[in-house]
């Protein structure tokens, strides 16, 4: 299998960078915060175990990160880009049957994109609990206040684990609080929108975005499995893909 990057308009004609590997069922793979398609889903191995079993795995950079356009323009960032650029990929590539997985801002996106009327045979969200989608507020003023302070912020302080993925990824952190400031919570009220099977993953030390638990109990048809790791160690371990891979193919 061989791996091949092409490009895509986003919802507003911005070139957005799209990563696939394998042939079969397809599989959109979303990242998450600061992260891209290489570090969340290729480097360790998960899309290669996923294309193994027989899906095309379509793994998108999200705006203002890994290969995709950054813009610096305010109207580029309107509420809810991310979902209306995940429409935007949908339908350039003509999907009427997929599955659809997100890890962390990817799985807030994937639940985002479901609520304005996306609809994925099987659904999967991984590193996320309720109070990731519902409390986002507070979480996206974390990570603003991280890239005010940026230049700043020193070992021992909250944000410094942040700052230091971002200067791994070497973020646009213009682009990037534009974008933070795209997202509203999630009322769980709204989460009644998901009705397809869903999982809900997490490693047994996160509690990054609230409790897996919490969100499992919201939606209408969802399992929740454990994995080893914290909310950035978990996407390095085989354990993630393998248990996408057992509830997709069930």
């Amino acid at each position: 299998m061989s791996l091949r990057t092409e490009h895509y308009p986003g919802f507003d004609g911005a070139r957005l960078a799209l990563h696939r590997l394998g042939s079969g069922r397809p599989l959109i793979l979303l990242h998450g915060l600061f992260s891209s398609a290489e570090m969340n889903w290729i480097k360790w191995g998960h899309a290669a175990t996923l294309a193994a079993t027989g899906f095309e795995c379509l793994m998108p950079d999200l705006r203002a990160h890994g290969e995709s356009a950054s813009p610096h323009d305010p109207a580029a960032y309107p509420d809810d880009v991310l979902a209306r650029d995940l429409a935007a990929l949908i339908g350039h590539l003509g999907l009427t049957d997929y599955d659809l997985c997100g890890f962390s801002l990817g799985a807030r996106t994937s639940v985002r994109g479901v609520i304005a009327g996306l609809e994925p045979r099987r659904l999967v969200l991984g590193g996320m609990g309720l109070e990731g989608l519902a409390g986002w507020t507070g979480r996206g003023a974390f990570f603003i206040d991280a890239i005010d302070r940026f230049e700043t912020i020193r070992a021992g302080d909250p944000a410094f684990p942040a700052v230091q993925f971002m200067k791994t990824m070497k973020v646009d952190r213009v682009a990037t609080r534009m974008l933070l400031q795209t997202f509203t919570d999630t009322p769980p009220a709204a989460l009644a929108a998901i009705t397809m099977p869903t999982l809900i993953v997490n490693g047994d030390s996160d509690r990054d975005n609230g409790d897996p638990a919490a969100l499992t109990a919201a939606l209408a048809d969802a399992v929740q499995l454990i994995v080893p790791g914290t909310h950035m160690s978990c996407v390095t371990k085989p354990d993630l893909s393998l248990a996408i891979r057992d509830f997709l193919l069930r």
